[in-house]
């Protein structure tokens, strides 16, 4: 895979369709990016069957409530130092950076990462998505510890961890980043290669350009959302997709608080006002219900989209009065299984029903 400059933009807004409404603002993490890579070049990008097995992986990611990241943007140096701190852990230098979720911004960035560190960077991610906690992720279901794990803030106060296991890790993160004020940078899950290329989600930085560049090409023909739903039914992760719900946002619950953002969108038919949809989220979309009844759930992916340009819709940027189309997608195969179910199925919400995948909820999906 290869990127420019002037890819960062459908980039980040193909990461944002896919970080269901979490993952961090898309417009930040870009102008990080491209001033890093201003600066220090563009990384190259390795595929996983590329990365040998013996090298160090690392990731570089921000952690906090979304509604804050958007206030306190990193420099560059606490995302650097992020990763340094984990060298000094374990003794040794990074051969690779990766991301740890696609989300926004968090798929900027590994980018900044390695292009300040002078790293390859990996195309792949630990969710296929974004997701709110620690433990949510490819890496940990099937094996790889998420510690030591360093967070860092826009101060440069560094904490490194040692858990039992990945759910510690993360409530021990996020009292670290609650204190800090919300919004840290992290490295977790150190790996080797052949830990990658087995528990990782494989190509989603080509998957997130795919989209945004699809989006973009729509614009031009005015069918943006048209152009959307082709490239996801080709793509090999996400190819039950439907349009879920559309309308108007007429009801929005949203308060930080755990170091999340939590609440819940309701959504309109322009229609009939008697029908409306309403999804629930913890940073990222968890479950969309229409009159009680589902109509997509997490692990499957719930995104926002304005209706006349298809951009994604992150959680903090959702308003009152917003005309939106709600698209459910499928999760990769990996994030589908029982062992995974048990780490970020419904119930892990507190969502007390099964989970049933959305070609199962939908004859058209």
């Amino acid at each position: 895979m290869r990127i420019a400059l002037e890819d960062l933009e459908a980039l980040a807004r193909g990461a944002a369709f896919l970080g269901t409404g979490g993952g961090g603002d898309p417009y930040v993490g870009r102008l990080l990016a491209e001033q890093a890579i201003r600066q220090h070049g563009m990384p190259e990008i390795i595929e996983p069957e590329d990365v040998p097995d013996d090298a160090l992986v690392l990731t570089a990611a921000m952690m906090g409530a979304p509604t804050v990241l958007v206030e306190k943007i990193a420099s560059g140096e606490d995302i650097v130092l992020s990763v340094r701190k984990i060298e000094e852990r374990l003794d040794r230098k990074a051969d690779f950076i990766a991301p740890i979720e696609i989300g926004g911004c968090n798929s900027m960035i590994p980018i900044v990462a390695a292009a300040r560190m002078g790293l390859p960077l990996v195309n792949a991610d630990g969710m296929g998505r974004a997701f709110p906690e620690l433990q949510m992720v490819t890496h940990n279901v099937y094996g790889v510890s998420a510690t030591p794990c360093s967070v860092v803030d826009e101060h440069l106060n560094a904490v490194v961890i040692d858990a039992v296991d990945a759910k510690q890790c993360e409530n021990i993160a996020r009292v670290v980043t609650v204190e800090l004020g919300l919004s840290v940078l992290f490295s977790s899950y150190p790996m080797t290669g052949a830990d990658l290329k087995r528990t990782a989600v494989k190509k989603t930085l080509t998957m997130a350009l795919e989209i945004g560049r699809a989006i973009e090409a729509g614009r031009r023909d005015r069918d943006p959302l048209g152009a959307l739903l082709q490239v996801l039914r080709k793509s090999e992760f996400y190819n039950r997709c439907k349009v879920l719900f559309s309308g108007k946002v007429t009801d929005l619950l949203r308060e930080t608080t755990g170091g999340f953002s939590i609440g819940k969108c309701v959504v309109t038919s322009l229609n009939d006002p008697g029908d409306s949809c309403e999804v629930t989220f913890q940073n990222e979309h968890l479950i969309a219900l229409k009159n009680g009844e589902p109509l997509a759930m997490v692990p499957d992916l719930i995104c926002f989209i304005d209706s006349e340009t298809a951009e994604p819709i992150t959680t903090e940027g959702l308003r009152y009065g917003q005309r939106v189309h709600v698209v459910g997608t499928s999760a990769p195969a990996v994030m589908r299984t029982p062992e995974a179910l048990d780490v970020f199925g419904p119930r892990c919400f507190g969502i007390e029903r099964d989970f049933t995948p959305l070609e199962d909820l939908h004859d058209d999906a």
